[in-house]
């Protein structure tokens, strides 16, 4: 795995969060970022957050309200790779706000819109 990923994934905690985004997605200043993109598509949202979530503990995830409307098939693919995590909703300008509080940042290749998921990290044992 990436290098800088693989240090935040392994500096998180409880209740720590960490934003994976689409390639549009306003990355506060402050926040670590992780950019993940080389051209459009690459590396895909949902192969990202499938591999994040091989060595990541997520209790929850939140997404934007809009995310059902205008992207299903992203919801749907992290219904899929967190089958038995609470999916919370905000809308998107929320997300953005609660997306400056994140550890980090992981932009993705992404450019479906409202592609964005925060990871709020749990506990192993």
């Amino acid at each position: 795995m990436n290098k800088d990923l693989s240090e935040v994934i392994a500096s998180l905690g409880h209740t720590d969060t960490l934003v994976v985004c689409d390639a549009g997605f306003p990355i506060p200043t402050g926040v670590r970022r992780i950019d993940l993109a080389v051209r459009q598509g690459l590396p895909a949202f949902k192969e990202t957050t499938q591999a994040i979530a091989d060595d990541l503990k997520v209790d929850s995830i939140i997404v934007a309200e809009e995310t059902a409307r205008v992207s299903p098939m992203i919801l749907e693919g992290l219904k899929a790779v967190f089958k038995d995590v609470q999916i919370t909703t905000v809308c998107h300008a929320e997300l953005k706000k609660l997306s400056h509080e994140a550890k980090a940042v992981v932009r993705t290749g992404e450019f479906t819109p409202y592609a964005n998921v925060i990871l709020v990290c749990g506990i192993v044992f």
